[in-house]
């Protein structure tokens, strides 16, 4: 079992999250992996979409509130981008390389994680079977991000480092963490 915490940065060191933080777990065993994020920050700042009566898979949820990772398998152009909003909706994308064939992942008809939310805290818990997408020996690189969108102002880009002039969470150097 691999077991990791992270913590994400914004990108904009102006950003006006100031009083906001993002940390959480990661953890690999045999096709299993298990990631939680905590946002910290008073919620009723942040525009959080309602959570959807059925959760769906449903595109662009990066728009607003979103907690992403991304993870390839070593060596290989190949990665998946997973995206998990507040809502409860969420997608999976399968890429052939960098921004490069980019079609729903169809392993995954729904993908149940949970979300718990009080004045000052957004817990985002999920675990997921990636048996269908690699084999246990296969070791992973894994990027971790996240969308804030306050109630006032631009979307804020979080993530665990941001290597280019642009947020761009696909960036293969920003899959720092391996499984």
């Amino acid at each position: 079992m691999k077991d990791q915490s992270f913590s994400l940065q914004p990108f904009d060191s102006n950003s006006p999250l100031t009083n906001c933080a993002i940390v959480g777990n990661i953890t690999r065993y045999n096709h299993t992996l298990a990631i939680s994020y905590e946002l910290r920050c008073q919620l009723a700042e942040l525009a959080i979409p309602t959570s959807a009566s059925e959760p769906t898979r449903k595109d662009e949820l990066w728009k607003t509130t979103c907690f992403e990772f991304f993870f390839g398998i070593k060596d290989s152009p190949q990665y998946w981008e997973f995206n998990l909003s507040p809502t409860e909706d969420w997608n999976v994308y399968r890429f052939a390389a960098y921004r490069q064939g980019m079609q729903e992942e169809m392993a995954f008809s729904s993908l149940p994680f949970k979300i718990q939310k009080q004045p000052d805290l957004l817990l985002l818990t999920l675990e997921v079977n990636l048996e269908q997408l690699i084999s246990a020996n296969q070791a992973l690189e894994v990027a971790i991000s996240a969308v804030v969108k306050p109630r006032e102002g631009k979307v804020s880009y979080w993530a665990l480092v941001h290597p280019g002039s642009q947020a761009d969470f696909h960036q293969r150097d920003s899959f720092i963490l391996e499984l």
